[in-house]
Parts: C-alpha cells; structure tokens; sequence
C-alpha cells in the first residue's frame, strides 16, 4: 500500500492498482476565501496542490474511488465538484448521499456500516469535530478504516481525541493511522482537530502504529505546523512513530 498527501486532508491511497482519493480540496490558494468564527481574514487554501493542472488532471483520471467524510469546503471543494468527473464513484456516509447527488455525480456509494469494493473492506466511523459548542457547529464527521486481509488503515477524518477514536484503534488495531492535525482552532472552544498533545496521548494509546499527520499548513484555522510538530515529536521521543508528510510526498506503507 502507498500513501501521497495531496494537500490539507486530501490525500491518495493505492492497494495494489485500486486507487481511493480521500477528502478532495482541489481548488487553486485563496479559492474560497476565509473561514468564518476566526480573526483571520486570509483566503483559503494557503497554499496551492504540489502538481500542475495537467499532472492534477491525470492523476484524477488514475483514480477509481473518492471518499468524501464532510462537506466542509477544505474536504470538498467547488473544484472537486466542478474537476472529478461525474461518472467517477464517490463514496460517502448516508447522509451526505442526497447533497452529492444534486451536485451532478451519477455513481455515488453510501456507507451505513462496512462496505466491499474489490476485496477491499471499508468501516465506517465516527468522531468529534471539537467539544462542546464548537463541535455543534462543526457538525458530524466521519473516518474510515480500510481493511485487506489482516492489513488495516485508519483515516480518522476531523476528530480530537476522544473516546471514540480510542475504541476504534482498539477494536481495529490498524497498523497505521492518518489522523488531522494543526489544532485548528476558531473564536469559540478548543481545538477542532488533534493538537500535539491530543497525537501524543493517541500514540501512547497504540504503541505498535504508526500515525501519518495531516491538516498542516493548508488552512488559516489551523495553529500549529510542521516544524512545530517535528520538534515536538523528537522531544517526545516519537521518531519513527509519528510522520509529518510534506505536501505532495509519498510513502509505501508497510505490515
């Protein structure tokens, strides 16, 4: 299995030659402006995808799957939209099915529970955007445990750590797991996404996994950055545990 970090949660995963992109924001810096509950008034995305249009749009074409956890726009994007082709299968929980469809996609997949695509097994699952009001208004979020074998991958999507990120490491027990990190962080409440202690606990937690950071530098909610955290994960002596991929970089993961 290989893992690319595209750019912010957008990412590419391949299992054998079957390719899921998870969580597409495709659009160019700035494309959709601020965030809302922030002093920062920059325009998102800060950064724009490591590829260039015509390497974006072949590698959209090699895709066979998207998964789209939540509909807030630095997962999906007017780019998104207006970019995959329509015809191109999108995986999401139920109740974002409706909404996808009206924005023209015709193959469009919704997880309930588990789900099978060509062998490959797919565990819906859930976690907290935030607590307490900041998490209301962040709304539902969703990961996903991809399983082949005795192989897993957990994506956890927009969540803290919670006790709910704790019981599906500890039923799944994947061997890697790609979590948001950047402690995004808006007017109200703590962070809505892993801080650095939040990953610390969490690799305490699961002491045999490896954790892939995301979330970092892409977005003006979020606080802390990539040298931050490598700092951070060698004082902590979590080198070789936890990894902080640079946009466009891409890893074989290994069992």
């Amino acid at each position: 299995m290989k893992l690319q970090l595209w750019r912010n949660a957008t990412l590419e995963l391949t299992i054998g030659d079957w390719k899921l992109l998870v969580d597409p924001m495709l659009g160019e810096k700035g494309s959709f402006g601020p965030f809302p509950w922030t002093d920062d008034k920059r325009d998102n995305p800060l950064v724009d995808l490591p590829f260039t249009k015509e390497e974006l749009k072949r590698k959209l074409n090699q895709i066979n799957a998207i998964f789209v956890s939540h509909l807030h726009p630095d997962h999906f994007d007017q780019a998104a939209i207006d970019l995959i082709d329509k015809d191109k299968t999108i995986i999401c929980p139920y109740t974002l099915t409706k909404t996808i469809k009206s924005y023209g996609f015709r193959s469009v997949i919704e997880i309930r529970d588990g789900l099978n695509l060509n062998g490959i097994n797919l565990q819906l699952t859930m976690g907290r955007h935030g607590e307490g009001e900041i998490g209301k208004l962040m709304g539902p979020v969703y990961g996903l445990v991809i399983s082949q074998g005795s192989n897993s991958i957990y994506i956890a999507g927009d969540t803290v750590w919670c006790p709910e990120v704790g019981s599906i490491v500890e039923f799944y027990k994947p061997k890697h797991m790609i979590v948001a990190g950047g402690a995004a962080t808006f007017q109200m409440g703590n962070p809505v996404t892993m801080n650095a202690q939040d990953i610390k606990e969490l690799a305490d937690f699961t002491s045999g996994s490896s954790i892939w950071l995301t979330h970092l530098e892409a977005i003006s909610p979020c606080q802390e950055g990539r040298d931050f955290l490598v700092e951070f994960i060698k004082q902590n002596n979590l080198s070789g545990r936890v990894f902080v991929p640079k946009d466009g970089e891409e890893f074989e993961l290994k069992f």
